[in-house]
């Protein structure tokens, strides 16, 4: 009997463990978009992300602040001094400490380097700047890790992705763990991998940002969504990018 309790025990730990996606069967949001979307992402002359990485070019050249210097002046030619930087985005900023994201780690550099002031979060130019700088990246293998010194951020990170929210009390891993393929109001449910940010959403009209997307998935659940930049949010986007370690950056992605 007791080991009939006992296996009962560990087969209901089991049903309650988190459902991970498998490393083989991970996909990008681009698997799950329609044909009309993933023709506009694939030539970059219908793209209309690229509109703001072209805009993002001409601020990586404008010198800007007391300081009167540009992104160029300190990094020169972006396409070979920012290559595999999103790729290593959120990282740890050992100077104050903290965990930042790509948009973060942009705005930091205007301050500290330029004097200038940041930009306002999901405004044109910190989109476009950070898209820019995402599309030297583009086609090189995601490398976020959360091991080491990231792992309490990844942990943290973790629990938000399974914790269940709002008055919908649904977590995150019930939709894009447990139910990805299926649709939910007329939509696919990706398996949440940010390969693509900013990405072009056809939903917005505009580029947006990572930051963006989850807080309009917490508002769909009725929950209160993070500030820009909250610490629960920088350490959101560095599970999901961990979880999507090694698939293929996209930036600027289309989608639905």
């Amino acid at each position: 009997m007791r080991v009939l309790l006992l296996a009962l025990a560990v087969a209901a730990v089991a049903a309650a463990a988190p459902a991970e996606i498998a490393p083989g069967d991970r996909r990008s949001g681009y698997d799950f978009a329609g044909p009309e979307s993933r023709a506009m992402q694939d030539d970059d002359t219908a793209n209309p992300g690229m509109l703001g990485v072209l805009q993002g070019e001409g601020l990586w050249a404008t010198k800007a602040g007391g300081a009167d210097r540009s992104c160029a002046d300190c990094h020169g030619n972006a396409r070979t001094s920012m290559k595999g930087v999103a790729a290593r985005y959120p990282a740890l900023e050992p100077a104050v400490g903290s965990l930042l994201d790509l948009e973060e780690r942009i705005n930091r550099c205007r301050g500290e380097h330029q004097g200038a002031a940041p930009f306002a979060w999901e405004s044109e130019d910190l989109l476009a700047l950070t898209a820019f700088v995402a599309y030297q990246s583009r086609g090189l293998p995601i490398a976020v890790r959360g091991d080491g010194e990231l792992r309490p951020f990844f942990d943290l990170g973790s629990e938000l992705f399974h914790r269940r929210q709002g008055q919908l009390n649904l977590s995150c891993s019930q939709c894009h763990d447990d139910n990805w393929g299926k649709r939910l109001a007329g939509a696919v449910i990706p398996q949440a991998h940010p390969t693509g940010y900013p990405v072009y959403r056809l939903e917005w009209q505009s580029l947006g940002s990572l930051q963006r997307r989850l807080r309009n998935c917490m508002t769909g659940v009725r929950a209160e969504p993070y500030g820009y930049g909250a610490p629960e949010a920088v350490a959101l986007e560095l599970y999901l990018m961990a979880r999507a370690h090694g698939m293929t950056l996209e930036t600027p992605a289309v989608r639905p």
